[in-house]
């Protein structure tokens, strides 16, 4: 029986001591080097370094030229540095694959605090789930790490960060409900500004469809992880039926804008002719005014003159010295006695003399003198 107990304990120890061998060729340790990305590290093994791909975990993309930096990579990044600052000493980790077709070490990588950083990434919402060839090793935790960030709404499942598809289509949901929630047009100001605003949500919201009809399967399958697929497709459903209606509103609202400013154009067209109306009797009332003010003036400048010439005249008269009074003359007879002169005898007077006439004064009467 003892003899049985040592050999079962030799056993043991075989198998346990080849375990720790197949662990130690399964595993190394290295001096972190600088963080590439948010899944990628260079790591110095032996003094090589050599570049680390974080098995099973995928963060936004922030490092190729062909591609724009995604949503959180830069965040991704530097939650690694935080994680695994340079100098500091790190374990990894292989599974199946050691290298992937980059020549990239493939491995799970632990901190100093030993924590899978792989899953780590994945519980702050920055990265998510994948298989790269036959590894696997590290796919569980990496999930519940996801799944935990999903329930806390952290990272790529926020609708507080704005370039998250959660954030997207929330706000294409509130744009849409904000334009079609407008106060009804009165003027095609305000129905062009209602038709913008409805045209401005809608190219958000066809944006975030689009991402949303993306197959889980392509290179958007981060921006994908923020969803399980029934509550995408029930998403999607939900927001193409508020697109379709939100058309149907802008639709409108351009027809009111044009029956609108169809009848602005018209009401103004109305308001210049009325104005226009409205100035030429202003001018004839202007001119009507001016001919009776200058036959006003002109007649009481005829009257001024007239009165003047009136004064002038009265001046002059005014002014004639006054006439002298000839002397009443009363004539007076000379006072003297009528002595009638001797009578002389002609010599031979004419036939028919009657001789001397005395006249009365006027030259009238006579008498024989």
């Amino acid at each position: 029986m003892r003899k049985l107990i040592i050999g079962a304990a030799a056993a043991v120890a075989v198998v346990t001591g080849s375990l720790v061998a197949a662990a130690a060729a399964n595993a190394d340790s290295g001096i972190v080097v600088r963080v590439v990305d948010g899944d990628t590290v260079i790591v110095s093994i032996n003094n090589i370094d050599q570049t680390v791909r974080l098995l099973n975990v995928n963060t936004p993309e922030t490092k190729d030229p062909n591609k724009p930096t995604e949503c959180l990579g830069p965040e991704a990044s530097d939650y690694l540095k935080e994680a695994l600052p340079a100098g500091s000493k790190v374990r990894l980790e292989f599974d199946v694959e050691r290298h992937d077709k980059y020549g990239r070490t493939l491995a799970g990588v632990f901190n100093a605090s030993n924590q899978l950083v792989n899953a780590e990434i994945a519980r702050r919402g920055l990265g998510v789930p994948m298989v790269v060839g036959e590894n696997r090793k590290f796919l569980p935790p990496v999930e519940a790490a996801h799944s935990e960030a999903r329930s806390a709404q952290d990272g790529l499942f926020s609708e507080a960060v704005e370039c998250t598809l959660p954030a997207q289509v929330a706000a294409a949901s509130d744009a849409l409900a904000a334009a079609e929630n407008t106060t009804p047009a009165t003027t095609s100001a305000a129905a062009g500004a209602t038709a913008a605003g409805i045209a401005a949500a809608l190219i958000t919201a066809k944006a975030a469809r689009d991402l949303l009809s993306v197959a889980r399967d392509t290179e958007q399958s981060i921006v994908w992880a923020a969803y399980e697929s029934a509550e995408a497709t029930s998403k999607l459903a939900a927001l193409s039926t508020r697109i379709t209606r939100a058309e149907n509103t802008l639709t409108k609202a351009k027809a009111q804008q044009t029956s609108l400013a169809a009848a602005e154009k018209k009401a103004e067209e109305e308001r210049l002719a009325a104005a226009a109306r409205a100035e030429a009797e202003r001018k004839a009332a202007e001119e009507a005014a001016a001919a009776a003010k200058k036959a006003a003036d002109e007649a009481a400048a005829a009257a001024q003159a007239r009165a003047a010439a009136a004064a002038a005249e009265a001046e002059r008269i005014r002014n004639i010295p006054a006439p002298v009074a000839p002397p009443v003359l009363q004539y007076v007879p000379p006072v003297q006695q009528y002595v009638p002169p001797a009578p002389a005898v002609p010599a031979d007077p004419a036939p028919g003399y009657t001789g001397p006439r005395c006249y009365a004064p006027g030259g009238k009467t006579w008498r024989p003198c």
